[in-house]
């Protein structure tokens, strides 16, 4: 029972959090949104922080996991954000042409962008949603993919940790060298773990999809694509088999971050093929589905405190 509800708290995180971020664009002006978004990236390193010395298993993840979110949307996704708006990056196009014109008074700049000859003001406006199939943030996340190889070497190479696909990459991929590579647990600060847990398989997925996405690479109906999100799919559902047995809090929510982080790959390349409407990409047009998905994850959180209360009392 208690995977499950994990599950399900960590599934409302996800559209709540694109949902959080489309309504910050959509109501703070351009430069207070930078400063909110950088304080609110700061927020989550400190939260972060400040639970490795809270008490308990489960206060520490919940401490990460709201950090690792919080410091995801502000200090990655909104600074990729403001870079790819200040220097003029261009969103990929279903079809049509894509021209931007950037004026540089005293170093800093100001970017006008034409789709079709029609002057663009928001990327969220409706003639423009249809066009685009990928905003310029994301088009430049994976020139991150050296940084990510470097923290995947020192994890697979030096750092034994509970995650079972490097486990098993230590175990098979380097079986005849095994004796000569000495893997040693991290200090477990819950928290911290929680944190890099979150925002790796999350920086993961992305690189994958943006790979997936690219035309020059393989292009998003490709059938390798397509094999990539059978497998996130079918990976999903052993890994929620494997999380209903869970029966510790802690342990629950951080499985079910990976649970529903590679469950939620599938899920956008589905979107992205047009197969659904992502309701968490338009939310002032699904008030009341987003509504809904908030008041679920409110309620079962207030559940869960309050039987936590009864049972403490």
């Amino acid at each position: 029972m208690k995977g499950i509800l994990s599950f399900f708290l960590v599934l409302f995180l996800m559209p709540l959090g694109h949902g959080m971020m489309i309504l910050m664009e959509h109501y703070l002006p351009p430069t207070p949104l930078h400063f909110a978004a950088f304080a609110m990236g700061f927020v989550g390193l400190l939260m972060a922080v400040r639970g490795v010395f809270a008490e308990g298993d489960t206060r520490q993840t919940i401490f990460g996991l709201i950090g690792a979110l919080l410091f995801w949307t502000g200090w990655v996704e909104f600074l990729l954000l403001y870079y790819a708006q200040r220097f003029g990056a261009h969103p990929e196009l279903a079809h049509g042409v894509v021209s931007t014109t950037t004026t540089y008074v005293e170093g800093v700049s100001s970017t006008v962008m034409h789709i079709n000859g029609k002057l663009v003001h928001d990327l969220r406006e409706p003639w423009v949603k249809d066009l685009v199939l990928t905003r310029p943030e994301y088009l430049i996340m994976p020139s991150s993919f050296g940084f990510w190889a470097m923290f995947m070497l020192i994890y697979v190479f030096s750092i034994r940790s509970g995650c079972d696909f490097l486990n098993w990459i230590q175990k098979h991929l380097f079986s005849r060298n095994k004796n000569k590579m000495v893997f040693r647990p991290m200090t477990r600060h819950v928290s911290i773990v929680t944190f890099m847990e979150f925002n790796l398989i999350m920086w993961s997925c992305y690189l994958l999809l943006m790979f997936c996405y690219d035309p020059v690479f393989l292009g998003d109906h490709h059938p390798v694509s397509l094999a990539i999100g059978l497998g996130c799919a079918v990976g999903g559902v052993y890994m929620l088999r494997r999380l209903v047995r869970i029966r510790e809090w802690g342990r629950a929510l951080r499985f079910a971050i990976a649970t529903v982080i590679v469950i939620w790959t599938p899920v956008e390349i589905l979107g992205r093929m047009n197969v659904f409407n992502e309701i968490w990409v338009d939310p002032l047009h699904h008030i009341v589905e987003m509504s809904l998905i908030l008041l679920s994850f409110v309620a079962l959180s207030a559940a869960l405190v309050i039987n936590w209360w009864r049972k403490r009392n």
